[in-house]
């Protein structure tokens, strides 16, 4: 009797896990299509983001479709110079959200809300905040005008006017 009920609690076991494996075939079709939705592309933002000392914080967003980004921020109404920087970094897509990773390795979380981005906080979750958070895409390209950037500098063999994306410490040992 106890040795049926072993029997019988073993093949229930066994049946449940076979049935559980069974769906894989509908997870391996999904993932290609998903990959190819998330590949890097070349977008341009741009909106008028809230500033807790200024009027705003004019920001222009550009999307590379090498995966890298730059950020180009103005503060408005600030007198003291310079009142505009840029920033740059790599960028990836998860499934609902845009991480931009600077060349400090801090991160930044943003997702689509419609046709814009919204800007999330340093956790990644909605800013509770009745401000306008969110940037609109624009047909811009990125500016070929010298910006003030932030963030570690390279110089390689005294070319220090040249600046270069480094993607680790080989690619700038190797370049001359």
């Amino acid at each position: 009797m106890v040795r049926t009920a072993i029997l019988s609690v073993a093949a229930a076991c066994t049946l449940f896990a076979l049935i559980g494996c069974n769906n894989r075939a509908e997870v391996d079709a999904l993932q290609p299509a998903q990959a190819a939705e998330l590949k890097p592309m070349q977008q341009s933002w741009r909106g008028v983001l809230p500033c807790a000392d200024c009027e705003g914080i004019e920001t222009s967003l550009f999307l590379e479709k090498d995966g890298t980004w730059v950020m180009n921020e103005r503060y408005q109404g600030v007198r003291e110079e310079p009142s505009s920087f840029a920033s740059y970094g790599t960028w990836a897509r998860t499934a609902d959200k845009l991480v931009l990773t600077d060349s400090n390795g801090e991160k930044s979380y943003y997702r689509a809300k419609g046709n814009a981005l919204e800007m999330l906080d340093r956790e990644g979750n909605p800013v509770a905040s009745q401000l306008n958070y969110t940037l609109v895409p624009v047909t811009a390209s990125l500016p070929v005008t010298p910006m003030p950037l932030r963030g570690m500098y390279v110089c390689i063999q005294g070319r220090c006017g040249d600046l270069y994306r480094l993607r680790d410490r080989k690619t700038a040992a190797g370049r001359q």
